[in-house]
């Protein structure tokens, strides 16, 4: 999978630009506050229809328009596909192939992407928020089943909070719409629950060898997906899981609606992770925790290689200044010739000589871009 090229309008800081794209690497150059970022923001919004830097999509259309597009033209296994977004402030217009998506979620995976940026190092050691959106980035990408069953339990989701407040109030409500609520819950509850799991299994299959491979097999790194609602048996039969997870909202409601919000459910899970047998969150060295990310990272390229067919687009902002020779070394040599990549970056001092023999770089400043 490789983009071909890129053309942006009224994009954030750019007025009208367009980007013949190198089939391996681009390294975007230039000091901060230039439109670096931006530019690999716009190819993270093209794939996903969302950044991952605000949720404002105003934010996106350059100050004093009336909008934002973005158009590239990808080149997959089966050929060539323009994909077109308009950015609104009324909302997204999408195309596939010049037919306009009447949904998100049939939009989105056509364009696979990995994202890797100095926060990502925050996978291990922030918040679980930060760990369920790199889950649910990951996975929307490669199966619309999970992202349509991820939006209907959000929908559930901001019902029941709504209900819950309701009753925490006082309010004259019918307590059995609660239990209507929590059965509708636990049925996508529960297919999230199963899917997020799966990927993480299939995810530590991956990433083992290659973290091995980095620390030169002296340690052993395994994931753990923590849901807040334990079931008995993953494996289990779909009816019996569902009523476990039933049951465990049951035996809390009236916890619940004393706290006027839902405490349970895949929006509390979260991921651990264990080198060594030891809790790298909480024990672990920075080294330890950063060389986790970066593992987490490049076995993400790879999960989707299996489950779609092709390497995703590896966007690198800003990410080889935080990592020592030794894992900028091992990323590189581990996409080399696979994997096409933007790099953003204020230097090239430090990027290996053989990247750059097989690089296209790009000077951009002040939202003009030259080769």
């Amino acid at each position: 999978m490789k983009l071909n090229t890129l053309q942006l309008e009224n994009y954030r800081n750019y007025e009208s630009i367009q980007l013949d794209c190198h089939p391996e690497v681009n390294i975007l150059i230039g000091d901060n506050a230039q439109g670096k970022t931006n530019l690999l923001e716009s190819i993270y919004v093209l794939a996903l229809a969302k950044s991952h830097r605000t949720s404002h999509d105003k934010e996106l259309i350059r100050f004093n328009s009336d909008y934002a597009k973005i158009e590239g033209a990808l080149d997959y296994r089966f050929g060539e596909m323009p994909l077109t977004m308009f950015i609104t402030k009324k909302g997204k217009q999408v195309k596939v192939n010049h037919l306009e998506q009447s949904k998100l979620t049939q939009y989105v995976g056509h364009l696979n992407v990995v994202l890797f940026a100095p926060e990502d190092l925050n996978i291990v050691k922030g918040s679980p928020q930060i760990r369920r959106r790199f889950i649910d980035m990951e996975l929307g990408q490669i199966s619309a089943v999970y992202l349509n069953d991820l939006a209907q339990y959000q929908r559930i989701l901001k019902q029941k909070n709504n209900y819950l407040k309701q009753l925490q109030h006082g309010n004259k409500t019918d307590s059995t719409m609660l239990e209507v609520l929590n059965q509708q819950f636990a049925e996508y509850a529960y297919k999230v629950t199963i899917r997020r799991n799966q990927f993480i299994k299939e995810l530590e299959a991956l990433a083992q060898p290659i973290h091995e491979g980095i620390t030169d097999a002296r340690e052993k790194l395994k994931l753990k997906y923590l849901p807040s609602i334990k079931l008995s048996d993953m494996s289990g039969k779909e009816s019996e899981l569902i009523e476990d997870v039933f049951k465990t909202l049951s035996d809390n409601m009236d916890r619940e609606i004393e706290r006027g919000v839902c405490l349970y459910g895949p929006h509390r899970d979260d991921l651990g992770f264990d080198v060594n047998g030891m809790d790298t969150q909480t024990y672990g060295s920075q080294g330890q925790q950063r060389t986790t990310a970066l593992s987490i990272k490049l076995a993400e390229i790879e999960l989707m290689k299996v489950e779609v067919g092709e390497y995703p687009i590896l966007l690198l902002d800003d990410v080889l200044s935080e990592l020592d020779d030794s894992r900028q070394s091992h990323l590189l040599s581990t996409i080399q010739h696979k994997v096409q990549t933007f790099v953003t970056t204020t230097s090239v001092d430090g990027i290996d000589h053989e990247i750059m023999r097989n690089a296209k770089l790009y000077r951009i400043k002040e939202g003009e871009i030259t080769k």
